[in-house]
């Protein structure tokens, strides 16, 4: 049975896979490099990725760097993930429901020596695919308006290297390197009386990114975490092509001509994070997150960029450890968060809160290879004052496979 499980994970997420570049059909993906994805590996999506102070000592902790430093000797763990997203969109007019299944990780870890550890991860940064139809906008100075259409896909994808060791038994320290990147498309169509341009843009984005952590073991039941994210500096390189049609016929102004674009900037991001053991089998876990995105001074033609609080609390549990029964060797999780978002549209904020809830389902009695399946419910944004309410809900299915590397036979 357990291998069965195993089995119809893996296929599903190899078909996960085969998508490059996941898709995020929220309006919201319009700003910036499009909606930021979060791809969690493991059992953190059941409890609302509230994990800076787990230690990665039997899954890969993709939260802070510093987690591997406590891995144990002569694992090699690998983590591959996807999920299957259901929203519904509403405005005061309309709602709109929309399906799509996403490729969210692979990722792989191993010691180096007794104290180090490294890990590699691919996994989306952000996505986006959105549409605008027939909006009308006033033209300056008169009374007329002009219609506005306009198609956007594409986001970045992170490639993320990282490196911990540990100074002692308690302390742990770490390093990533994400080198973020991947393209934009915007296709905009601009109606005036009885002519229509066109402005098909494709800009390019390339930057490294570094996070500096640690994790800190008070005893055996209690540890805090931190991490720095660093600002970083998204090169940008644009391509575009403008076409116009009137009366007198098509023209094309540009064709495919290299211009300049402003670089994006990511804020600066400070993390912590506590996790406390009860009782060998329950534990508790919060994350407090600050992104400063006002310092990055960018701003949008359709909203602003402001600072980003995020709380997350999660809480997992396992009946038994080494237990001979199945069923008591099931892992739960639950948790919730509250992010007030690093989008203002007309001076309101597009706020996030979520509830999620999961199984860990071991694979083998003698490894830490498991099947992950979570839940989640949310609800971004609201209805009114120029913004769309999302409620989403999805599920997350990663499978955690561990293998033993270097062990000598006992019996030749």
């Amino acid at each position: 049975m357990k291998n069965k499980i195993a089995l119809a994970g893996l296929l599903v997420l190899m078909s996960l896979t085969s998508f490059s570049q996941s898709i995020s059909s929220s309006p919201y993906s319009l700003y910036g490099l499009g909606s930021l994805y979060d791809s969690d590996f493991g059992s953190l999506p059941s409890i609302s990725s509230s994990g800076i102070a787990l230690p990665s000592s039997e899954f890969i902790n993709n939260l802070n760097p510093a987690s591997l430093g406590f891995m144990y000797q002569n694992h090699f763990l690998f983590d591959v993930g996807g999920k299957f997203i259901e929203t519904t969109y509403r405005n005061n007019s309309k709602s709109e429901n929309r399906n799509n299944a996403q490729f969210s990780h692979i990722a792989f870890a191993f010691p180096l020596t007794q104290k180090s550890a490294f890990s590699v991860a691919l996994q989306p940064y952000s996505s986006g695919a959105f549409k605008i139809s027939d909006l009308k906008i006033p033209i300056e100075n008169s009374q007329d308006k002009y219609n506005l259409d306009v198609t956007g896909t594409g986001g970045l994808n992170n490639f993320d290297f990282s490196y911990a060791y540990r100074v002692n038994k308690k302390l742990s320290l770490g390093l990533s390197a994400a080198v973020l990147f991947g393209n934009t498309t915007d296709d905009r169509y601009y109606t005036v009386m009885n002519s229509i341009t066109n402005i098909n843009k494709k800009t390019n984005y390339v930057g490294l990114r570094p996070t500096l952590g640690f994790q800190y073991q008070i005893d055996s039941t209690l540890t805090i975490g931190s991490t720095f994210k660093s600002p970083s500096r998204i090169k940008a390189s644009k391509v575009q092509t403008v076409t116009s049609v009137g009366d007198s016929g098509t023209i094309t102004t540009d064709s495919d001509t290299a211009s300049d674009v402003d670089d994006f900037y990511l804020p600066t991001e400070i993390g912590i994070g506590v996790s406390k053991v009860f009782k060998n089998n329950l534990t508790m876990s919060f994350d407090y997150e600050k992104s400063l995105w006002k310092d990055t001074k960018q701003s949008e033609l359709y909203g602003d960029f402001v600072n980003q609080d995020r709380l997350a609390f999660g809480v997992s549990y396992k009946s038994k450890k080494n237990a001979r029964k199945y069923i008591d060797r099931i892992g739960y999780g639950t948790g919730i968060s509250y992010d007030t978002g690093y989008l203002e549209v007309d001076n309101q904020r597009v706020k996030n809160v979520s509830f999620s809830l999961g199984l860990t389902l071991p694979l083998e009695s003698n490894s830490f290879s498991t099947l992950n399946i979570s839940y989640s419910y949310g609800q971004k944004g609201k209805i009114g004052d120029g913004l769309i309410k999302e409620n989403y809900h999805k599920l997350s299915l990663n499978l955690s496979l561990d293998g033993l590397w270097f062990i000598k036979r006992k019996i030749d």
